[in-house]
């Protein structure tokens, strides 16, 4: 694993865009996304850079099930509008969080990224280790499946709800084997709440009660962390 550690989510957001520009040098085909609050800086820096993703394609982690993607909850709206409205990819999948065969999707989700191997994928790190929606005890082997949100992750998204009974309790996530399957990763933690997380997965055991320790078993993963989210390092 390859640690950087940062003053601030600001500057965290240029290291990540640093690399972006990068693997895009490198002829990158396929970027793997995440949502929530720790990637807005970086797609800020990717919407107002000269990068061309028009030739690309773009797969994210989850979406919430009952939300379409005019919902301004659902992760397709978040993606919309921070990054694909101003920098449009050839294709872009996000799980479809509305099908009448929720099984169906997930199959079907599992068949673009098999088409559309990721090049490197973003993450952020739950309180609780999740990357994705793939809660502690999810199976590593997991492909694109349905899940059940725990409790602790349904108060961290309240927030964003104006009532707690509206926070969505299952998602539709990328599999821990579908995020490994990617040939780069990119995982970025900012705050103190993260810091028990960031611990357990660069120097825990690798455990599924700790999704985000089975990093430690890819050849090529980064993680910028902030000073708070290094704190128990």
């Amino acid at each position: 694993m390859n640690i950087i550690k940062v003053k601030n989510a600001d500057e965290g957001a240029q290291k990540a865009f640093e690399i972006y520009q990068n693997v895009i040098k490198s002829g990158a085909k396929v970027l793997g996304l995440a949502t929530g609050s720790s990637p807005i800086a970086l797609y800020d820096r990717l919407s107002a850079s000269d990068l061309d993703f028009s030739n690309m394609t773009s797969v994210n982690l989850d979406e919430y099930l009952g939300l379409d993607g005019d919902n301004d909850q659902s992760y397709r709206y978040f993606m919309n509008q921070h990054l694909f409205n101003q920098k449009p990819f050839k294709h872009s999948y996000v799980p479809d969080g509305k099908s009448d065969d929720h099984e169906a999707a997930a199959k079907a989700y599992d068949q673009i990224i098999a088409e559309n191997p990721i090049d490197l994928q973003l993450l952020g790190i739950g309180r609780n280790g999740h990357i994705g929606f793939n809660e502690p005890g999810t199976s590593f082997d997991s492909t694109t499946h349905i899940v059940d949100l725990t409790q602790s992750t349904i108060d961290a998204n309240a927030r964003f709800f104006e009532k707690e009974s509206d926070v969505p309790t299952q998602a539709i996530s990328m599999g821990i084997a579908s995020v490994m399957s990617a040939k780069q990763i990119l995982l970025v933690a900012y705050g103190d709440t993260k810091a028990d997380a960031i611990a357990a997965t660069v120097n825990g055991p690798v455990s599924e009660t700790v999704p985000a320790s089975v990093l430690q078993n890819h050849e090529n993963v980064t993680i910028i962390v902030d000073e708070a989210a290094a704190s128990k390092l």
